[in-house]
Parts: C-alpha cells; sequence; structure tokens
C-alpha cells in the first residue's frame, strides 16, 4: 500500500474524542472497535495514566489495517450500555466538548488551512454573513438530517444537534455522531496538500474551509431561502422556523463544487469520461493515502462544474499523473458513511446497525449496491474493503448509461460496458485508474 509519508501536526483533542481514541487503543486487543458514538459510552481509564501511550501530536502513515474477529464487540456494547453514569456525562458534556473540538481542529501550515474561530457565533446568521449579504442566501439542497444554503462561493451543510425536537420525523443527530464526519472530512483536506515528501494528493474531495457550533432558532432570512427553494421543489423536509430558541447545530462551510450529476447536464462523451477518470484517480489517491472507501457514491454526492482546465494535477503514490478534463471539475461530497484510516485511528459508520439500507427495492442502482458492498464486507464494516469503491464506479457507469442523456455513438455506449464488465475485476480504484479505457486520459505532463 503506498503510504503517506508526511505528517500534520494535530493541536490537542477534547475529551470526549480523546476518551474515544483512547477507549479504541485500549480495546484493540479484544476486537475492532465499535461506532464513535456508542465507544462514547464504555467505561475508559485514567487519561493521565494512559497518556504516555497514545500520541495525539502527530496524524502519522497509515498502516495496513488488520481485520480481527468481532465475536466479543457485542459483548462490550451491552456491557457499556450498563454504564449509566458515563452515559449520562457524555449526554451533559457532548454539547460543550464538540464545540471545543471543533475550535480545536486546524490544518495549520497545508496549503488548504481548514479556518477555525474561537469566537463561534450564537446565531446562524453571524456565521452565514461572513460570507455573503442575508438577502443573497440561497437553499441548494437538503437532506433527511439538514440544510445546505449557498452563501457567496461557499455551501453551508446546517446540521441540527442534540435537541428533543425530531427532524423530519428522525431524532435529531448527537453531537458525538458528527465527531466522525469532521475528522473525516478534515483528513481528506490535507489531500490537498502537494509539496515535499507528499506522495499522494488531489482535489477532488470537497474542501470544507470551517466548522462552528451555533445556537438559536433560524434566522427570517434563512426561513426565506428555505421557503423560496420549497415554493419550487416541493420539499420533504419541515420548514426549520419550528427550531426553539435554545436549538444548537454544527454548520459545515464547504466549497461549493457545483452541481450535483443527477442535476448536471453532460454534453458529450468526453464529459462523461472525464468524470469516471476524475472520480476514479480520486478514490485512487485516497485509498493509497488512507484507506478510503466512500459507501455512499451515488450522483447526488458527484458534483460537477466546468472551467477552463485542460488537465487536472494527481499524486499517487509519489508518481504524478495529469487528467484530460475537457472543462470539467469533479467534486466528490459527503462522506457520512465512509470510512477511513487516519494512521492513529479507523473512522467509520457500522451500517450493519442501519438494515433499512439495505431494504431498498431490488433493481435499484443504488439499492443494490449497498446490498453488495453488505456481501462484500460480510457486514464488518471497520475493515478495509477498496472492493467498495469498486463497486460505486459500476454504478456511476450504470447511470450514465441508463439515466444521463449526451451526445454519444454506439461505439460510445459498448465501450463504457465494457468498462463495466472489467471493473468486476478489480478489488480497488487503484487497480481500476490503470484500466485501458483511461489510458488515453491520463498524460504525463500538463496539456
Amino acid at each position: 500500500m503506498g503510504n503517506q509519508n508526511d505528517t500534520v501536526p494535530i493541536p490537542h483533542l477534547c475529551s470526549r474524542l480523546e476518551k474515544w481514541l483512547l477507549s479504541k487503543k485500549f480495546n484493540y486487543s479484544c476486537g475492532p472497535s465499535s461506532t464513535l458514538s456508542k465507544i462514547l459510552e464504555t467505561p475508559y481509564r485514567n487519561l493521565e495514566s494512559l497518556q504516555g501511550e497514545v500520541n495525539f501530536s502527530i496524524l502519522s502513515t497509515p498502516k495496513k489495517s488488520s481485520f480481527k474477529d468481532t465475536s466479543d464487540v457485542h459483548e462490550r456494547d451491552i456491557n457499556s450500555q450498563k454504564s449509566n453514569a458515563v452515559s449520562e456525562s457524555v449526554k451533559n458534556e457532548s454539547c460543550e466538548d464538540i464545540e471545543v473540538a471543533v475550535k480545536k481542529l486546524s490544518l495549520a501550515s497545508t496549503s488548504a488551512s481548514l479556518v477555525v474561530d474561537h469566537s463561534a457565533p450564537t446565531k446562524l446568521l453571524d456565521l452565514f454573513s461572513k460570507y455573503s449579504d442575508p438577502e443573497n442566501i440561497v437553499k441548494v439542497g437538503e437532506g433527511t438530517f439538514g440544510e445546505a444554503f449557498l452563501a457567496g462561493n461557499t455551501v453551508c451543510k446546517v446540521v441540527p444537534i442534540d435537541g428533543d425536537l425530531k427532524v423530519n420525523g428522525e431524532a435529531q443527530k448527537k453531537s458525538e455522531e458528527l465527531l466522525e464526519e469532521v475528522v473525516l472530512s478534515w483528513t481528506l483536506n490535507h489531500l490537498r496538500r502537494n509539496e515535499g515528501d507528499t506522495l499522494n494528493a488531489c482535489t477532488t474531495f470537497v474542501e470544507m474551509f470551517e466548522i462552528k457550533v451555533c445556537q438559536g432558532p433560524y434566522d427570517a432570512a434563512l426561513i426565506q431561502a428555505w421557503e423560496d427553494w420549497d415554493d419550487k421543489h416541493c420539499s420533504e423536509n419541515d420548514n426549520p422556523k419550528e427550531f426553539p430558541e435554545n436549538q444548537r447545530y454544527i454548520v459545515f462551510v464547504l466549497q461549493h463544487g457545483g452541481k450535483d450529476l443527477e442535476s448536471f447536464v453532460l454534453l458529450n462523451i468526453n464529459e462523461a469520461r472525464s468524470l469516471l477518470v476524475q472520480v476514479t484517480a480520486g478514490l485512487a489517491v485516497a485509498e493509497a493515502a488512507y484507506e478510503f472507501e466512500h459507501r455512499d457514491l451515488h450522483w447526488g454526492n458527484v458534483l460537477l462544474s466546468r472551467n477552463d482546465s485542460v488537465t487536472m494535477n494527481f499524486l499517487l503514490d509519489g508518481k504524478q499523473m495529469f487528467v484530460r478534463t475537457f472543462g470539467l471539475s469533479v467534486t466528490i461530497i459527503d462522506f457520512t458513511l465512509s470510512r477511513i484510516n487516519t494512521g492513529e485511528d479507523i473512522f467509520f459508520l457500522d451500517l450493519s446497525q442501519d438494515p433499512e439500507l439495505f431494504s431498498g427495492p431490488k433493481g435499484d442502482k443504488q439499492f443494490d449496491t449497498y446490498r453488495k458492498m453488505k456481501k462484500v464486507t460480510e457486514d464488518q464494516w471497520e475493515g478495509s474493503f477498496p472492493k467498495t469503491n469498486v463497486l460505486w464506479l459500476v454504478y456511476l457507469v450504470d447511470m450514465l448509461l441508463l439515466k444521463k442523456t449526451f451526445d454519444r455513438s454506439s461505439k460510445d455506449e459498448r465501450d463504457l460496458r465494457s468498462l463495466k464488465k472489467r471493473l468486476d475485476k478489480y478489488n480497488s480504484a487503484k487497480e481500476a485508474i490503470f484500466d485501458p479505457f483511461f489510458s488515453d486520459l491520463i498524460v504525463d505532463r500538463p496539456l
């Protein structure tokens, strides 16, 4: 496996996250860790007595992960549920601790710095106003657990946390659950650095500029933006005007990557090929650097925009590659289900706890892909299974063939179908990037 040789300083982490990391280190010999939200409820040894055993100061080179028997994981989870005192402590401290964690996470000394302001705004509009005039804020998307707004050149993803009010029929996310996405997104930011002894780099994954914890009701400008979107698109979400005065949110301030593949109009086969090679190369780089698997790369999580670029630079295992773009830029978003090995710890979501994910209609390409992932992983989600990335590449080829209309010949369709068949042979995006389909799209120098 190609490794990321350079190291990145990590500031001291908040107590809840630090306890989680210590618990993972302490419990590893007993089997793989559970998800972050469950580990936070397990008893832990005194921090001072363990401080010398775990180095929190660096993000080190990932080592090949070993996957061990999970027969005793459920027993640990049952024991953790008995720890009522610790659970109550988590409930009381989590909101404060994630705010501390958010303030302290940074990528100082990298070209793609993550801005973490120590003076967290108390209202959503205080944050949005840094990037846009309130009257220019526009809602651009939604999900079960949050809303996305365009503010200037950024997209602000707003996720309500820790409240009693149900959001779109679902319980609100707990703040500790969001820590996984925060750390994972922040780690992928590091791939944007291409200097010195870096071995793997790309700009395919959405850049995260800032994270904030905000509090209070939705401001009038945001309500107006939400209702304008609802008038045009018939929102499936509840109107956020119902949030109470004490509601808290985590806000991810992200790069604006363009329109998702579902709504983007591809013009020709070259743009389709550019989409596939950029996604494959980006996944290959992230696999090499961090054993990354996206695990949810449906067409809503692939954003596209046009520019005047001719090639895009990727660094894979120390080798520079230049990919022909045909003026198309691809951005991968949403790492909620993703898995990553930072070198110190493995972050993942235990999808075995979400059986509904695998019960969608048969014949639906997205839900079929979830079921294929379950078969590949044998429902053990901590391990490294880069084949899952290939499954999503197959899905994207299917979307191009079945759902997208663009200028293409019968030969182009045959080439796409042949690529789909060959993808079945590959066990990772690192293997797939060298498929003949991409051979004329990868060059040795910028054009």
